[in-house]
């Protein structure tokens, strides 16, 4: 039965594609006929496909349907109909798109669907993608830098102002963590600084300050990876990435208030100039941090960014970072993890995310947390001297960042972007970057900012 099912579909698909350059796809809540198998998501005729809507996760079903025929071959897809809203649209598109295929959807307007939602949406989720899946080639610290900069500014040009702190001057700023971890390579390590102010106001306060890890190729340094997990590390810029998608749909959204932006970039590489277990480095704010283990070093440079962005004043704090497998261990591919010592902030954020059709889950932190990699021979250490930091890894991650923000903790949310990333693609997604996260940024900023 599943041959045949199969069989009808690529028939029915190649025949379509003879006759329109774009393959039209409507909605039903009808149930697909009994030859499509039981269940059926999708039905095929002479206009097309249908997805058949059904009680339970519809949208995931809806962007199943969608990858199913973006791995058919379909390259150009014109949504029809109007049961489409503006989240079955976004469902669809986000399991149609892949590395290779960042466009083919047209969306349909009707009364159900926001379209100027939609291209903001569009828009601010191709530049993520393009970046996380871009090669450690094209995409080196400055790069993204200059890269995020332009792309904020191309927005809101007369809003945005921004410096971009490089090499040694980082020394000169005491941006110790960004320094240590980027020196090993030939391509400078540096802090994007963005300043993104509508309000007319160049004395205006700060509201919110966002702060991404730009690791733009995670090689473990000295504490080397194993080949087969060092060749997705061209990703470990997703928080940079998924921190601007957000401002930058924050701005489409409309947001008015003041925001930074504080990316913080670096390529972790091998070489005599690399930095080496057992140093030990002083923070600004006098912390001082044993190196245990150079892979743990997306909080090293996420300190320096969180110490920038408590400097700016904003009384909201949101870093995000593809920052440990330990949450991915926790939450799995299909949550992003939150984590923060103000409880009330965290309970919102989740809220924020699941308004936003974006999974995310609080992990445990507490002020002890901070305690949870000694050092015999610094305040701290960067992580424990075991696979993977230990028992609680991502929680002792988040203690160690909570060393760098300010009041105690209030007003700021860590993100760890345990769902931003798949290797493969699958039955949901394609491979390479998912955005997840980037709604839940852009949602923070409007109603907490």
């Amino acid at each position: 039965m599943l041959a045949s099912v199969h069989f009808r579909t690529l028939t029915s698909a190649r025949e379509y594609r003879i006759m329109s350059d774009k393959f039209i796809v409507r909605l039903s809540e009808q149930t697909a006929a009994a030859h499509w198998g039981v269940g059926a998501s999708l039905s095929f005729d002479s206009q097309g496909a249908t997805v058949h809507l059904t009680q339970d996760e519809t949208l995931k079903n809806i962007q199943k349907s969608a990858r199913t025929l973006a791995q058919q071959g379909i390259a150009q897809v014109q949504l029809q109909g109007e049961l489409w809203c503006t989240e079955s649209q976004w469902a669809f598109y986000q399991g149609f798109v892949s590395p290779k295929q960042l466009t083919g959807v047209t969306f349909v307007e009707n009364a159900k669907s926001d379209i100027n939602e939609l291209a903001a949406l569009q828009s601010s989720a191709t530049w993520a993608r393009q970046m996380i899946n871009g090669t450690a080639e094209d995409i080196y610290p400055e790069s993204l830098a200059g890269k995020a900069a332009e792309f904020i500014q191309s927005l809101a040009p007369e809003h945005v102002s921004y410096q971009i702190i490089k090499g040694k001057a980082l020394l000169e700023q005491q941006w110790i963590g960004i320094h240590e971890v980027g020196r090993g390579s030939e391509r400078p390590p540096v802090l994007l600084e963005l300043d993104y102010n509508p309000t007319g106001d160049v004395d205006a306060p700060v509201s919110a300050a966002l702060v991404g890890k730009g690791i733009t190729f995670d090689s473990g340094g000295y504490s080397i990876k194993p080949s087969e997990g060092m060749l997705g590390m061209k990703c470990d810029m997703g928080g940079a990435a998924t921190v601007t998608a957000g401002l930058a749909l924050a701005i489409q959204r409309g947001v008015k208030k003041r925001i930074k932006l504080f990316l913080c970039c670096a390529e972790n590489l091998i070489s005599g100039h690399a930095y080496k277990l057992g140093d030990i480095l002083t923070y600004k704010n006098g912390t001082t941090v044993e190196i245990v283990n150079t892979d743990a070093e997306g909080r090293l440079v996420l300190a320096d960014g969180l110490m920038a962005a408590g400097e700016s004043g904003a009384e909201l704090i949101i870093d995000a970072a593809t920052l440990t497998g330990a949450a991915l261990v926790a939450v799995g591919q299909e949550y992003n993890a939150l984590f923060g010592l103000d409880k009330e902030l965290v309970a919102e954020v989740q809220q924020f995310a699941s308004e936003e059709f974006e999974a995310a889950w609080p992990l445990p932190l507490e002020k002890w947390h901070q305690n949870n990699c000694p050092s015999a021979y610094a305040d701290t250490a960067n992580s424990r001297a075991q696979k993977g930091g230990g028992f609680g890894g991502a929680s002792n991650a988040a203690g160690f960042l909570s060393r760098f923000v300010p009041n105690e903790g209030k007003g700021w949310v860590h993100i760890d972007l345990a769902a931003a990333f798949q290797n493969n693609a699958g039955g949901q997604w394609g491979a390479g970057a998912t955005t997840l996260g980037m709604r839940t940024v852009a949602r923070t900023l409007a109603e907490k900012a």
